[in-house]
Order: structure tokens, then sequence, then C-alpha cells
């Protein structure tokens, strides 16, 4: 099981469902897009980086949501390892 499925996908999967909801209840950024998607999260095998791809239906939103997600990464890093 364990070679079919490593670590580092459950810790993506998981950081996954995390996020969505730091974000729309912790982050009161009012730049970021209400119609915000996290489309998928990749995690390298020694589990020290993560990059999050997310989505935004309105494309006039998208810089906006970007540039307020860059600057509270910091904020949401902190609490999502707290729930992790």
């Amino acid at each position: 099981m364990a070679k079919d499925y490593p670590r580092s996908y459950r810790v993506a999967d998981q950081i996954q469902r995390e996020i969505v909801p730091l974000i729309r209840s912790e982050l009161k950024d009012p730049r970021v897009s209400d119609l915000l998607t996290i489309s998928s999260v990749d995690v390298t095998r020694d589990l020290s980086i993560a990059k999050i791809y997310f989505t935004v239906l309105n494309e006039d939103e998208r810089l906006q949501t970007e540039e307020a997600l860059h600057e509270g990464a910091g904020y949401l890093r902190k609490l999502l390892s707290r729930r992790l």
C-alpha cells in the first residue's frame, strides 16, 4: 500500500482539505475572491515544500487574489501547521 500511495500524496490531500476553510474564515483580505478553488497541491517527497494551485472563476480578480494570498502566505502557513 505504501508504494501505491506515498505519504507526500496523503499530506497533499490533507493540506488541500484544510487550506480552504482557513482561507474562507481566517484570511480577512477583501481582495481574495469568493469564487476561489484550490485545484491541486504538490508536496515534495521530503515534505519541505508544498505548492498550492488555485483557480478563480472571474479572471479579472485573479491577480488581486494571487497578491492577497502571497501576502497572507505566512499567516496561512502558521495556521495550517497548527491543524496538521
